[in-house]
């Protein structure tokens, strides 16, 4: 896509790690970036070893970081055993959240592959599968929290999330519970993670009714490749008091650039996913000319859109070098303009939305000409979207 750019904001700072928000409605204080630490440990493959992790995170905090993300099954369990050594003596500064729900072993592993290799000689463990040892039930959660605490040698998680919705256990039990460790001290708040917006949206209601501890934060899936959030999560939270803290915000890392359609080619790799969807060829390209006219990396690019929506609080960081961490806290330090922003969510609009939200494109015809929603624009980004692209 081509056009006249206006840079005139591309000189002005974003915002900086030590420019503190306040996390949904509460009086939490974060960093505008989130250092996640599913990369804290090599057990899963993709991760880095434990010196490197420590550089990561001391860069981080000298730049005023505070807010840090694990969960109870990140690379078995190191990754909270690595947090939790990196913020001894730094603990009142920390903003620590952790996860409950996944197990990191369900079963025995060697239980697994015997199953899978009968004839090759594995043989199976002692422990016999535990049915309880994962899942948003009252049981795991009182288990798992106990063993993130240990792992990280805290006595209390600053939030406690719940990891996803499995759709077993009811949302009644799982908000009594929740706010059970919060009153119990072990957990100050409460989030949740790639949840529907219906079930948040219950569980915030039971919360205010029954004077229980409500969701302040909201994790779910967020890029230019994937704006799915924005139908109904985005709305939801905003109504409810929720920041988000998205993940996957660089869709592992095909909006760095470091793809392309001849490096796939050469290699005859097998692709899939992001590489084979023509319409993400279009988004980095633009990504990329917008880089080019910032003198920005794409990444930077992609995560400045990012934190410029609607409702983002704090995007989650998933790196697992210095460079990478030096290259995403550059996007703190520009302004991607207003018609920059038109142009990625022109290219990255959804071909289609779901019902109901592909008639909002027809708001005026069905509720009138220069009649404002009640809500706030802010509050609906699907409706501000489809206004912008219009505009474009």
């Amino acid at each position: 896509m081509t056009g006249t750019s206006d840079s005139t904001a591309i000189d002005r700072s974003l915002t900086s790690l030590d420019n503190y928000l306040l996390l949904g409605k509460s009086g939490l204080r974060v960093s505008p970036l989130s250092l996640g630490t599913m990369t804290f440990g090599e057990q899963w493959g993709f991760g880095s070893n434990k010196e490197t992790c420590r550089k990561i995170f001391d860069r981080y905090y000298e730049e005023g970081g505070n807010f840090f993300d694990t969960a109870n099954c990140y690379t078995n369990g190191d990754s909270e055993r690595f947090l939790g050594e990196y913020i001894s003596g730094r603990r009142t500064d920390s903003v620590v959240a952790t996860k409950y729900s996944v197990s990191p072993s369900s079963e025995d592993l060697s239980d697994k592959y015997s199953r899978i290799f009968p004839n090759q000689g594995v043989k199976s463990g002692t422990r016999r599968p535990n049915p309880n040892a994962c899942g948003n039930h009252r049981k795991s959660l009182v288990e798992t929290l106990d063993g993130s605490l240990k792992r990280m040698g805290i006595g209390y998680t600053d939030i406690l999330y719940v990891h996803l919705w499995e759709y077993r256990t009811p949302i009644q039990e799982v908000m009594r519970a929740l706010d059970d460790v919060v009153r119990s001290g072990k957990a100050l708040y409460v989030g949740i993670s790639d949840a529907p917006a219906w079930v948040t949206a219950t569980g915030n209601t039971i919360a205010e009714l029954r004077s229980l501890t409500p969701f302040i934060s909201m994790q779910s899936r967020f890029n230019l490749l994937d704006r799915s959030l924005e139908a109904d999560i985005q709305p939801m939270c905003a109504d409810h008091g929720l920041g988000i803290v998205p993940w996957g915000v660089l869709a592992e890392g095909f909006l760095t650039g470091k793809h392309t359609k001849e490096t796939v080619a050469a290699t005859k790799r097998q692709i899939g996913g992001h590489l084979t969807d023509p319409k993400n060829w279009r988004i980095i390209d633009e990504v990329q000319a917008i880089a080019e006219e910032c003198q920005k990396t794409p990444a930077q690019v992609a995560l400045n859109w990012t934190m410029q929506k609607p409702g983002i609080t704090s995007p989650l960081l998933g790196v697992r070098t210095m460079e990478q961490l030096e290259d995403n806290l550059g996007a703190l330090n520009f302004t991607l303009s207003q018609e920059q922003m038109v142009r990625l969510d022109k290219v990255s609009d959804p071909a289609s939305w779901p019902f109901p939200h592909n008639v909002l494109k027809n708001l005026n015809r069905y509720v009138g000409h220069g009649l404002e929603m009640e809500m706030p624009k802010k509050y609906h980004a699907a409706q501000s979207l489809q206004t912008a692209v219009t505009d474009a």
